[in-house]
């Protein structure tokens, strides 16, 4: 299990019980809605408002402990930030699924910022498409 005190102290964040259990949360799921996570979280902390997970979740992408993921014509899910990686996000689902960054789409992205003198910070590569289930019809919509 990951150690969250370290990981939001190191962001310049406090480790509170609610940030703790918003990241236990996301962790759980792996990429997850803010809806979700308030679900989720207020069965523990019931006073929780969904406006505080909110600002909890936006400030935590900010100091780069979350990322958002965007999902085509649905809402945004959030996942815990790792190394860098490629999303399959299927867009009659939702569904997210992460796959390893290939060496040969590192060099092309190392190549294209190097020719455009362009100095990255950060990647994220979404490919958007029908996951297996819902190309044989198996998720209802």
């Amino acid at each position: 299990m990951t150690d969250y005190v370290t990981l939001l102290k190191e962001s310049g964040l406090k480790a509170t019980f609610q940030r703790i259990n918003i990241l236990e949360t996301i962790e759980k799921y792996g990429h997850i809605t803010i809806d979700t996570i308030y679900e989720e979280v207020s069965k523990i902390h019931a006073s929780l408002s969904l406006a505080t997970v909110y600002k909890n979740i936006l400030l935590m992408v900010e100091k780069n402990v979350l990322v958002e993921v965007p999902v085509a014509g649905q809402k945004s899910k959030y996942e815990l930030k790792k190394e860098d990686h490629i999303h399959l996000i299927c867009t009659e689902c939702g569904k997210v699924e992460d796959k390893p960054l290939i060496r040969s789409v590192d060099t092309l992205i190392e190549d294209m910022t190097k020719e455009e003198n362009f100095t990255l910070s950060s990647e994220q590569i979404n490919l958007y498409g029908l996951c297996s289930d819902c190309q044989r019809g198996q998720h209802a919509s």
